[in-house]
């Protein structure tokens, strides 16, 4: 039995075109395997706290090794436990929405929180290495304009800060096998985004049944 992690980002919930398309994955993937175990995180639901002050204090400390005042201990426990369904994951899933061309800003402050030393990711003589046990994961990216098709307004190389910055988090984190499903143009018109839908949990049912 192996342990999904499905990580939601989007606040717009039955609206949210990445909800929708994970929910397709959701369903073809408890079909094909009904003995895993799937823990949801809605990000939005997290109470996360500001990465100051004392926190701050806590990651310089280990850092260089100084132990940690009681105050900064209670901090760093509460990031560990933040951290703790990531690292007891065997694959993740996540719903990913751009915004402003790059990231929700709730997921990134959950980033910047759980992406510490000896909690994600380790640092020796060879350099970084993930700690995650999980090594795939599947992001299913939702974007209001079209990036992808030819002539389109929003070239991908220049705009798009949203999936090369999940996927080098993943990579940096440990996860070696990234696949992802993409739903564009959802803010096209009804037509153009139920077809964009469609045609994406269509992919995400498929890439679920063997994921």
């Amino acid at each position: 039995m192996a342990r999904l992690l499905y990580v939601e980002a989007s606040p717009r919930k039955d609206r949210s075109a990445s909800i929708e398309v994970s929910r397709a994955f959701l369903e073809a993937y408890r079909a094909s395997n009904p003995e895993d175990e799937i823990e949801k995180l809605d990000i939005w639901a997290l109470d996360l706290p500001s990465f100051d002050g004392e926190a701050l204090a806590a990651k310089y400390a280990g850092l260089n090794g100084v132990p940690l005042t009681t105050g900064q201990q209670a901090v760093w426990d509460d990031i560990r436990s933040l951290a703790s369904s990531f690292l007891a994951a065997d694959k993740l899933l996540m719903a990913v929405p751009m915004w402003n061309f790059g990231i929700p800003y709730r997921l990134k402050q959950l980033i910047d929180l759980i992406s510490q030393k000896d909690i994600l990711f380790s640092v020796d003589g060879s350099g970084y290495r993930g700690l995650l046990k999980a090594r795939k994961a599947a992001v299913v990216y939702a974007r209001g304009l079209d990036y992808l098709s030819a002539g389109s307004s929003t070239p991908e190389a220049t705009y798009d800060l949203q999936r090369p910055y999940m996927e080098m988090w993943l990579r940096f984190i440990g996860i070696t096998d990234i696949s992802h499903i993409i739903v564009e143009k959802t803010l096209f018109g009804p037509e153009v985004d139920v077809e964009a839908r469609t045609k994406a949990k269509q992919c995400a049912a498929a890439m679920a049944a063997r994921f």
